[in-house]
């Protein structure tokens, strides 16, 4: 495996982010993986691996560096820090994730490793919404994009997943919790029929026995038999869109 610490100009300055991919020369398809709200960590790293054994070139980057650099030691996790986790994902928007987009595209085409012009996504929780965002925006580069357990992706707002999914012209892969207060049933059944009306093709999963986070094995929401399931859900979805 081959990885490394990158820096990717943005229009908001420099951003750091993970590349890591197999050994070898490649060009490898590729996958940008969108950090969830607690941000940067090993457990998202080795979830970047993961994806980079599976023969793709995958990008993590770290959506909070306008703030500077955030980490939290989430054993530690209690209210007070909760409250800042909150706070950091307020500070970023569609529009500020789709220009750090435009950021890492262009800092893809400069990777030989990666194949560059028809890539997939994928994000946990924040970046649920995030990734439906940057599909559509991005309709020309982005052959997929997998949502799980996303948060907002039924809002007023015009940038609301819901209302975008029209314009994305790729596959989506939606995995829901069975209990999750930030996508219960009625938000899953609205956006299954902008889906439907949109003719967008696309996948949804609600996994029985699961809670939001259960994906993660660090977690106290971890549910490994939905989270091999939606493992195997992304392997097939970037082996049909990706190669």
């Amino acid at each position: 495996m081959h990885e490394k610490d990158v820096s990717i100009v943005t229009r908001h300055g420099t951003m750091p982010a993970f590349a890591v991919h197999p050994e070898g020369s490649g060009p490898f398809p590729t996958v940008i993986l969108y950090m969830d709200a607690p941000g940067i960590r090993e457990e998202l790293r080795n979830m970047a691996r993961r994806i980079a054994a599976g023969g793709y070139y995958c990008l993590l980057p770290d959506l909070y560096y306008r703030l500077g650099t955030v980490r939290f030691d989430l054993p530690r996790r209690d209210e007070r820090m909760s409250a800042v986790v909150g706070a950091c994902m307020r500070s970023i928007d569609n529009d500020r994730v789709n220009e750090d987009t435009a950021g890492m595209l262009a800092f893809l085409d400069g990777e030989a490793a990666a194949i560059s012009q028809r890539i997939s996504c994928v994000g946990f929780c924040m970046s649920g919404r995030y990734v439906v965002a940057a599909a559509a925006k991005f309709a020309k580069r982005f052959a997929s994009a997998a949502s799980l357990y996303g948060v907002g992706l039924v809002t007023e707002d015009d940038g609301s997943p819901h209302k975008l999914v029209a314009d994305v012209p790729g596959e989506l892969y939606f995995g829901f919790a069975e209990t999750d207060s930030a996508a219960p049933p009625k938000t899953i059944e609205t956006l299954r029929t902008a889906l439907a009306a949109a003719g967008t093709r696309h996948d949804i999963d609600v996994f029985p026995g699961s809670e939001h986070g259960y994906c993660f094995a660090a977690g106290r929401a971890y549910q490994p038999q939905a989270a091999e399931a939606t493992w195997a859900k992304l392997f097939d979805l970037w082996q049909r869109t990706l190669t």
